[in-house]
């Protein structure tokens, strides 16, 4: 049966085949390539600090998380149209479209749906209440400085939503000397854009830092709908978007910063009777305050309100859902030696206008935490509790160990529980249950990770099982006849996942595989859009004063629908790319998307865009 959500912002919630019949063969050539570590796709380097395993500054090597880390430079060079489209080439990701550029976009880390990742911008808690999941599609790619991927659950530090993972993405941060950009670019379909920003610090040892975006895309897009009774005209984009970043330095110890995201967008798309132009309109944005401050050598608070939006309306089919968020937090930190301890107050106010609903709730919690390092071993424990106005009290916890055995090779494990409470749709319209209970996840994970130099290799393997999983069946106790939701499914998550990377004299090589079996418990059945392998290989380098890279992404066979009849075939594309400084500060890019034009489909009967061509200058002074 077809879920109402569906018409809300796409397709998320059909399932797959254990069969890999018809996958790609590059799939096995990429296995290969990795089993002997010579390549790898997006690992991070253990010297890099990260923030999202624990909400707090961390090295790399002391974490024992599944990091993955996606730089400007990464972002620039990868030929991706949308945000979505750089993550689907980070280890663990995939992604599914309705269409072209603009359109409804699903990602499913570890396999987890759309809903089990937690999505933050500098920290702004991003979310909706209707379908649940961040709104990938209205993000804009051009004002993104930096991914963090966390896999694997982390409801016991983030609460709610953190089944499968988290990601946090963060817009570029002013330092040193005003460094001003300017970009244009053109490509296929009629595609322009332009972006312009500065950012720098100024002030007594630069005590005051900015940093500013603009961006404006336009496309003309393509028939993204090519079946019989639908429009064939293009379904373009139009989309404006900024971002702006003020911090204060007050002093030594005391730090004040504003963050604010912001993209309004008009896409085309079909669903309504032949002859109507149906647009998807977008607006969203994520506002931060923050205020960190060091009162000893080793206590850190850090006191946050965010607020953030996710609006989408249709024409001329009249349907508007509107979600706004509201967050405070308040964490302590406290270190000294190997140790790290955190405590966090933390309150989430959800507000969903849709339709008749009108409504309001809130999660209230205190989160405490742990880590420790000595020598070969890494300890990080986790609890937190939260407690919601509709459900009452949810525990949950994680435990994780890592272990160097030698200076090259680590290994670690860890266990932990999530929860992700129904949206406000989901409980309150006419498809709604008011009764329905959060949906329960436990996970399991071991890893094994190999450094030597430029070169590293790593092995993950997880299962995550999730019961209470809401899905849309038949007619049951809410007030329309079509269907109701209903905590009816149990799912697992579970599948391995390779990555490594290497040096091969001027050539940098990074690959992944992940092979995984993600299936509804119940049923039997793969879920929806999500294949038994998937992988990317990508190779780069420098080659008279130009360089010039290449990158292959493999899908294997998916299914579409319930019941696994509806195949999508697997595919596989080839992204070229190549730049080099033209003048002193001015960089030219040029990209070939999808060389070899392949069709193919991450949702049935919307088509995703064949061989394009984009070509970019952009002038950034040093």
């Amino acid at each position: 049966m077809h879920s109402p959500t569906l018409r809300l912002r796409g397709a998320a919630g059909a399932r797959a085949t254990p069969s890999l019949r018809g996958a790609p063969a590059a799939l096995a050539l990429l296995a290969a390539a990795l089993l002997p570590a010579l390549a790898a796709a997006q690992a991070a380097p253990l010297g890099e600090t990260v923030v999202t395993a624990n909400r707090t500054p961390q090295p790399l090597a002391d974490l024992v998380a599944d990091v993955s880390i996606v730089d400007r430079e990464t972002i620039e060079r990868s030929g991706a149209t949308g945000l979505a489209d750089v993550l689907a080439r980070v280890p663990g990701v995939e992604i599914s479209r309705n269409g072209g550029p603009g359109t409804t976009t699903s990602l499913y880390l570890r396999g987890a749906e759309q809903r089990f990742t937690a999505v933050y911008i500098d920290g702004v808690r991003m979310d909706s209440q209707t379908t649940g999941g961040a709104p990938w599609e209205a993000i804009p790619l051009g004002l993104v400085d930096r991914i963090e991927v966390l896999r694997g659950p982390a409801a016991a530090v983030y609460g709610s939503d953190a089944v499968g993972g988290v990601i946090q993405i963060f817009t570029r941060k002013g330092e040193g000397p005003a460094q001003p950009y300017v970009g244009i670019g053109a490509g296929s379909h009629g595609t322009y854009k332009a972006e312009a920003g500065v950012a720098g610090s100024a002030g007594e040892g630069g005590a005051v830092d900015y940093a500013l975006g603009l961006e404006r895309e336009i496309s003309d897009g393509f028939n993204a709908r090519p079946v019989a009774g639908q429009n064939p005209d293009k379904d373009g984009l139009r989309r404006s978007a900024l971002n702006a970043r003020v911090g204060l330095q007050i002093d030594p110890r005391q730090r004040i910063e504003g963050t604010l995201l912001g993209a309004d967008s008009n896409a085309g798309y079909d669903t309504t009777p032949l002859g109507n132009d149906d647009r998807a309109l977008h607006r969203m944005h994520a506002l931060g305050l923050n205020w960190r401050s060091q009162w000893t050598e080793h206590y850190t608070t850090r006191l946050s309100v965010t607020d953030s939006r996710d609006r989408y309306e249709t024409r001329p089919s009249p349907y508007v859902t509107d979600t706004r968020l509201r967050g405070y937090l308040f964490q302590n930190e406290w270190r000294q030696g190997g140790h790290l301890v955190t405590a966090a107050l933390e309150r989430r106010e959800d507000h969903l206008s849709n339709g008749e609903i009108d409504g309001d709730r809130s999660q209230d919690a205190l989160a405490l935490g742990y880590g420790f390092t000595a020598g070969p071993h890494a300890v990080q424990l986790n609890a937190r509790h939260d407690s919601d106005s509709e459900f009452g009290g949810h525990n949950t916890g994680s435990v994780a160990y890592g272990y160097a055995i030698t200076p090259q090779w680590r290994a670690t494990a860890s266990a932990g529980t999530s929860f992700r409470a129904p949206t406000l749709y989901q409980r309150f319209s006419p498809y709604g249950v008011a009764s329905l209970q959060p949906e329960e996840g436990r996970n399991v994970e071991l890893g094994l990770r190999w450094t030597q130099g430029a070169s590293s290799a790593s092995v993950v393997a997880y299962r995550n099982r999730v019961k209470n999983l809401i899905v849309f069946g038949a007619a049951g106790p809410c007030r329309d006849e079509y269907g109701c939701y209903a905590n009816a499914g149990r799912a697992r998550y579970e599948g391995v996942t390779l990555s490594a990377q290497h040096t091969l004299g001027a050539v940098q090589l990074r690959a992944s595989v992940d092979l995984q079996n993600h299936h509804d418990e119940t049923t039997g059945r793969q879920l929806a859009r999500r294949a038994k392998r998937h992988a990317t290989l990508g190779a780069d380098t420098r080659i008279a004063g130009w360089t010039v890279g290449s990158e292959v992404q493999a899908e294997g066979r998916r299914f579409d629908n319930a019941a696994n009849t509806t195949v999508l075939g697997g595919y596989t594309l080839v992204n070229l790319y190549a730049s080099t400084r033209v003048a002193q500060d001015t960089t030219l890019l040029a990209r070939v998307d999808n060389l070899a034009d392949k069709t193919y489909q991450t949702a049935r009967t919307y088509a995703q865009a064949g061989r394009t061509f984009y070509v970019g200058l952009k002038w950034a002074p040093r």
